[in-house]
């Protein structure tokens, strides 16, 4: 094995004078033939913090068993996730976002220090899947991403999402506590990433549009035969990506996040998709804004009838096909760009020769010219409530428009507090400031009130707005992302009780109906109510973090 094929490793463990990098690597496992093959590292997201990752130490290990097939040496090692879904609500989702900064920091250091000639990583939560793309992005070495795979639907077709509205029925008295027990009970079965096109899902489905996964790598449930298969068939591309230097930053061009931002529209992905691909592309050194979202969605049509917004799960997606089918037809109608580079070392249209289209009768993904949506349901919003920009995910079935009068609250806990009380009303707007990247800190989900809101039954009567995000199970009148956010003395910080705001999804205007001498004369006299952290990880993100406009990154370009 020559030693370019070895770019890395060779300083690691050649020469006389690196015996003792050998002798320790021999006590993991390496034979004295190991040393003349490419070391790929094989990053597993396994714990039993979360469904979504329970499972992935197999998947791991069938990398493994790929990478060693092809006469490379893989090397397992872990790192760590968060689970949303159980944060939720609480203080502890602070640190969810965080996490992304965590993990692909933790890949970059083992990778870099260990002098891996490649990398797959295996994700299957919101924050590891993109942080395991950052962090191959930043280290440019051959690397392929496989997605942990979807969960099974639970009884009745319930998923997680059906939980959190539950919580909204419950508290209306529209269910009782023993159907409210029996939901939490049964929708979530086992293993695997929740199942709707939730963030997850989304993500997942983005990162192979992308180019960085091997074809239906999205749409494969975690328990499955397919799933195993497809751990190692990245282990086994990966001496291909070696031997040929094919790195991250060939595949991830300009280009290929513009096929990413259309899959992701087409699919009705989540608004996390923004500040998750705007990240990524920041590793990656590619000049991505919010105005290429704005600008792909004027052309992309909304074709998949898929939760939240929609009926079908991702595990009923999967059994007509996956994705790949939906890519096929968008080419066709020229929606993405068929000459991007992928990880099988062939371009994107290559990729999807091979497959067939959906079957006939199918009704879950439209076909392009008779759309669900004639363009994207993620709006990119401008106005003097948000001068830098904010995401919205209006799907049409809530309306294009709303005007009311505001609701304000300085945290999600208060908020779930007055939405539980009934506090909130038909027409009003509904206001969580606060809760942006630096002032949360770490950006909170807003999962649980807008489901309370669902589950009120007020879905398509209120809108709510955030400097926070939401989650991919979120659906209603929604816009997140609001910059500058409230922390730094934002637009959204000045607003009070009563003041009348509009929302415009046709015209993506968002506007407070001040003057800009009140604006100004509030913003002289505002004093932030957020108090300092007391250390560690929290303070460390909130003075490094971007603005959500920027992808909430913490590293310099």
């Amino acid at each position: 094995m020559s030693k370019n094929k070895r770019k890395y490793s060779s300083q690691i463990v050649d020469g006389v004078e690196q015996a003792p990098s050998r002798a320790m690597l021999r006590a993991v496992g390496f034979e004295t033939e190991d040393f003349d093959k490419p070391q790929v590292g094989i990053a597993s997201t396994w714990s039993m913090v979360t469904p979504c990752n329970m499972h992935i130490n197999k998947l791991a290990e069938s990398a493994a068993e790929g990478a060693d097939s092809v006469d490379s040496k893989a090397v397992i090692f872990n790192t760590i996730t968060v689970s949303d879904g159980i944060s939720m609500g609480t203080k502890g989702m602070r640190y969810s976002l965080v996490s992304r900064e965590v993990i692909a920091d933790s890949i970059e250091t083992v990778v870099g220090g260990q002098g891996f000639d490649g990398l797959v990583t295996i994700g299957g939560c919101d924050k590891n899947m993109p942080a395991c793309v950052m962090a191959m992005a930043r280290l440019n070495r051959p690397s392929i991403f496989v997605y942990g795979g979807s969960i099974k639907p639970g009884s009745n077709r319930t998923d997680v999402v059906s939980v959190f509205e539950a919580v909204g029925k419950h508290s209306e008295g529209l269910i009782s506590d023993i159907e409210l027990t029996e939901i939490e009970s049964s929708a979530i079965p086992g293993p695997g990433s929740c199942g709707g096109m939730y963030t997850a899902n989304t993500m997942a489905s983005a990162i192979e549009a992308l180019g960085m996964s091997l074809p239906n790598s999205s749409a494969q449930e975690a328990e499955s035969q397919s799933k195993i298969n497809d751990s190692f068939s990245a282990g086994e591309a990966m001496m291909h990506l070696i031997t040929n230097d094919i790195k991250p930053r060939d595949i991830m061009t300009k280009g290929a996040f513009e096929n990413a931002i259309a899959v992701v529209i087409a699919l009705g992905g989540s608004t996390n998709a923004v500040l998750h691909l705007l990240a990524i592309a920041h590793e990656a050194k590619v000049d991505l804004s919010l105005d290429d979202f704005e600008r792909i969605g004027k052309r992309t049509p909304v074709l998949a009838d898929l939760r939240p917004s929609g009926n079908y799960l991702m595990s009923e997606l999967i059994d007509i096909g996956g994705i790949v089918p939906l890519m096929k037809q968008m080419l066709e109608k020229d929606l993405i760009d068929g000459s991007q580079m992928t990880v099988t070392g062939k371009t994107l249209e290559e990729n999807l020769s091979g497959y067939d289209h959906y079957p006939k009768g199918q009704q879950i993904v439209n076909k392009v010219d008779q759309p669900i949506k004639a363009d994207s349901h993620l709006r990119i919003l401008y106005g003097n409530l948000a001068p830098q920009g904010a995401v919205a995910k209006i799907s049409g079935k809530e309306g294009l428009k709303f005007e009311g009068k505001a609701k304000v609250y300085n945290s999600e806990e208060s908020a779930m507090q007055g939405i539980l009380a009934s506090d909130i009303q038909e027409g009003d707007v509904l206001v969580i400031r606060y809760e942006g990247p630096r002032g949360a800190p770490g950006m909170r989900e807003m999962l649980s009130p807008t489901s309370a809101i669902m589950g009120k039954g007020l879905g398509d009567k209120v809108a709510f707005l955030t400097d926070g995000r939401f989650s991919g199970g979120t659906h209603g009148f929604v816009v997140g992302h609001i910059t500058p956010e409230a922390f730094d003395g934002g637009p959204i910080a000045l607003v009070r009780d009563g003041d009348l705001i509009s929302i415009n999804a046709e015209t993506n205007q968002i506007n407070l109906n001040l003057t800009e001498e009140e604006i100004l004369k509030r913003k002289e006299s505002w004093v932030s109510p957020v108090k300092e952290e007391e250390g560690g990880v929290l303070d460390k993100y909130r003075s490094l973090v971007a603005s959500a406009s920027k992808g909430a990154v913490t590293t310099k370009k």
